[in-house]
């Protein structure tokens, strides 16, 4: 692909039926980087069309799973050829450093790559005998693939965020209308360039650019998606399930966060103060399984106050292209003013600001916010309970073991939860009376392919990664077969009277 004008439908880069576009800018220098093309509810339904006619009567979901495992390391493969171009457009369209964009790139490809192994091993473990209280039947289970996905995924991490559904939807069989957003549009649009020439076939895979409201409802609604799978917003999440509903649609959601860490006070101070670091400020804390609720024990709670703050104060802000930069813009003014006024927000109720709150000084364009750290914060405080998704991070002391897990659980929210001691049978079980769906002990923030991610209460609904993001895009059929020679006698035919 040449210019990001078009949309991805049926195998076809096409012009938008209304003939609009947005820009897209660089929030390192607020100046605009390309116009892309914006797709309203009639692309939405080329596309879906075309999804639905791909799996309905197209090839993909008849081939096998090693089939299919081959045009998902073609796709992998692509995408580690274009590593570095992919990171740098990632940097300019959302703003983090290039060493984590780097990272993310390089996931993405390991993702495509992890669920082509599970195509190949859903050949072998496609179905299963079931076994049944009647000798005179035999009955299996079968996996099938769900049918058209329909996927809208955030902007805090592109690329990665458009594997973590585009490639289990595929190694099941599935064909997709992804929407990216409207925010970091560009990279989706080269991931459909390279699965087009790995071979993928027209209509699997479409990516329509375009705002929410235009693109991301039509898609929702529509009644040619069978499943329907979204990062995000708590409010755009509960959108979307209300949408599913009126169809009765499979739905996938993974929502918000304010994700606790719990540090006990013979935990190791600089490892602490390390893995608080990269746990709210890695991606500019525009993460949603941050640990952006630290609850330090007493005896420690100064000394790591202290320390945290001189670390913070430390770290490199910049555009993030330059080297040596670790914390770059937050995405676009919107979210810049919101985590301002977080801030402001958080003085207001009584928290004791400990360092940054405010926009570097020697940094006079771009959208950037200073690590941030709050004090002795009120628990019932806006910024103790809410989401801030941004490099602000909230700490408040603990006495005992009960009263940290009890204060951990109180949200909304179940994302993920972290635990650091020395002791680690209590570490263990702290880690199963924490309500979350992701718990990390003695570290913060590492993701697998491997292992699955969702979580609890309003932060969603269902798991991906591993085997259980392939379970999104598969159904469960039961066969069940008669083989006995004799009647099932539920029928006596009558006797026949003679006249």
């Amino acid at each position: 692909m040449h210019t990001y004008d078009r949309l991805y439908i049926d195998g076809q880069w096409v012009s938008p039926l209304k003939g609009r576009s947005f820009e897209t800018r660089d929030p390192s220098t607020e100046s605009v980087i390309t116009s892309v093309a914006a797709a309203t509810a009639e692309d939405v339904d080329l596309a879906v069309r075309a999804a639905r006619k791909a799996f309905d009567t197209g090839p993909w979901p008849r081939l096998s799973g090693a089939e299919r495992a081959l045009v998902l390391r073609r796709i992998a493969a692509g995408i580690r050829d274009q590593q570095q171009a992919l990171a740098e457009i990632e940097v300019r369209d959302n703003g983090k450093p290039l060493p984590e964009a780097l990272w993310d790139i390089g996931d993405t490809a390991g993702c495509f790559d992890f669920y082509a192994g599970l195509a190949e091993q859903l050949d072998a473990n496609r179905e299963r005998p079931v076994v049944l209280g009647d000798a005179r039947f035999s009955s299996v289970a079968r996996k099938e693939a769900i049918g058209v996905a329909g996927a809208i995924i955030p902007w805090n991490f592109p690329m990665l965020m458009a594997a973590w559904k585009v490639a289990p939807a595929l190694a099941a069989g599935c064909t997709m209308v992804l929407k990216p957003s409207e925010l970091t549009p560009l990279t989706a649009l080269h991931l459909a360039d390279i699965a087009d020439q790995a071979g993928l076939p027209p209509g699997v895979l479409n990516v329509l650019t375009g705002f929410g409201a235009d693109a991301g409802a039509p898609l929702s609604e529509h009644p040619g998606v069978d499943k329907l799978a979204f990062t995000g917003s708590v409010p755009t999440g509960s959108r979307i399930m209300q949408a599913a509903a009126r169809d009765i649609k499979n739905i996938s959601l993974e929502l918000g966060g304010k994700s606790p860490f719990v540090i006990f006070d013979d935990a190791d101070i600089e490892r602490a103060v390390e893995w608080i670091l990269f746990g709210i400020f890695w991606n500019q804390g525009e993460v949603c399984s941050a640990t952006s609720r630290i609850l330090v024990q007493r005896a420690l709670y100064e000394p790591l106050l202290e320390r945290l703050a001189q670390e913070a104060q430390r770290i490199t802000i910049g555009n993030g292209l330059e080297h040596g930069v670790l914390l770059g813009p937050l995405v676009n003014r919107d979210q810049y003013d919101k985590v301002l006024q977080a801030i402001a927000r958080g003085r207001a109720e009584g928290a004791r600001l400990v360092s940054g709150g405010q926009r570097p000084p020697h940094l006079a364009h771009g959208y950037f916010v200073e690590p941030t750290v709050f004090a002795d914060v009120p628990e019932d405080s806006w910024i103790w309970k809410e989401e801030i998704f941004g490099p602000v991070v909230c700490v408040r002391p603990f006495d005992t073991e009960d009263e940290a897990v009890s204060a951990a659980n109180d949200s909304r929210f179940g994302l993920a939860a972290a635990v650091m001691s020395a002791d680690l049978a209590r570490c263990e079980r702290v880690a199963r009376s924490l309500r979350a769906g992701i718990v990390w002990i003695n570290c913060s923030q590492p993701t697998f392919t491997e292992a699955p991610w969702g979580g609890y209460k309003q932060s969603g609904i269902g798991r991906e990664l591993g085997e259980w993001g392939l379970n999104n895009y598969l159904e469960i059929k039961q066969i069940t077969r008669f083989d006995s020679d004799q009647p099932w006698g539920w029928y006596i035919k009558p006797e026949r009277k003679t006249p």
